[in-house]
């Protein structure tokens, strides 16, 4: 069983029951029409002890923050603007009290940033390890989303930043060096939320998702969604500094953005985003018909089994 197949297999078993007004699964959110040409969106996540990260190599305010921000990338990736979250904890007993307080510090400094006010959640004691889940809510107008369904054959396939760092800094983390900048990054990511909302703003980016899992795996959901093909060109994929290609392509949790723009407006939406935003948004690639995933090297094919993060 793989990740994805097991979400299919959700999606198949559920799809008798009633939307209740959401829009199905398959999106970074879950959407809702408000009725009135705006839509809450809904996106949960879960961090694991062991799994998604390490408490001796994090602090509980890095924690705090980040279990928050992987949320909100979520709700970025759909041009939505974060009102609201809820959090559920279960924590052992070496966990709780000034642990407690200082993960809530973490968690409560990035909301302040962003605007998201806590409005419930749950708590629980653990027998093992420590389990968070947070669930985000924002709003958008309803031509603002971006969906990872809406890719068109001839799109320039773009990414908001460079890539590969935060993969590089979990590769410090793994050999015990906790203290490089790169594992800083890795432990502390920031959401791209006044990015998210200003490119749910243009009409020339068509689908958008953040890159949680990886380059090589985030534009297979983009690609499945749309019903396309893409070509990626290894050459201008941007490498954060300390790392490599190939992390900059699997490594996983950059929480940068991933979208696709129409042809004859890229250069202009690049422009523009220079000009609001002092960065650079990379042009990697393009959209084609059919549905297979080609990497180039300088403009030639090249046979790459390359796949990012998978948690089956």
């Amino acid at each position: 069983m793989t990740e994805f197949g097991f979400i299919e297999t959700i999606r198949t078993l559920c799809a008798d029951l009633p939307l209740g007004g959401f829009e199905g699964i398959g999106d970074d959110c879950a959407v809702l029409p408000l009725g009135n040409g705006e839509s809450l969106v809904f996106t949960t996540d879960l961090l694991t002890e062991g799994v998604h990260f390490l408490r001796g190599a994090t602090s509980p305010e890095e924690l705090g923050g980040k279990a928050l921000a992987v949320n909100l990338s979520d709700v970025a990736a759909m041009g939505a603007r974060p009102v609201a979250t809820l959090l559920s904890l279960s924590l052992p007993a070496d966990a709780t009290d000034d642990w407690a307080a200082r993960f809530m510090q973490g968690y409560h400094a990035l909301s302040a940033r962003c605007g998201a006010a806590l409005v419930g959640g749950d708590t629980t004691r653990s027998q093992t390890g420590i389990t968070i889940n947070v669930t985000a809510i924002g709003r958008a107008k309803d031509a603002h989303l971006k969906r990872r369904s809406a890719a068109r054959p001839g799109d320039i396939l773009l990414v908001t930043d460079p890539l590969g760092a935060s993969g590089a800094g979990l590769r410090d983390i793994l050999a015990g060096n906790f203290g490089t900048p790169l594992a800083a990054l890795h432990r502390n990511p920031l959401p791209q939320v006044e990015e998210g909302l200003w490119l749910g703003m243009r009409p020339e980016v068509h689908a958008m998702m953040d890159l949680s899992d990886g380059l090589a795996s985030d534009v297979r959901r983009i690609m499945e969604q749309s019903g396309v093909g893409t070509a990626i060109e290894l050459t201008q994929i941007p490498v954060a500094e300390g790392s490599d290609l190939r992390t900059a392509a699997c490594g996983g949790e950059d929480y940068k953005l991933l979208l696709t723009a129409a042809p004859e407006a890229a250069e202009r939406l690049a422009t523009d985003f220079r000009k609001r935003f002092g960065r650079t948004l990379y042009p990697i690639g393009r959209v084609e018909a059919g549905n297979g995933l080609r990497w180039l090297d300088r403009g030639t094919e090249t046979q790459l089994d390359w796949q990012g993060f998978t948690h089956y």
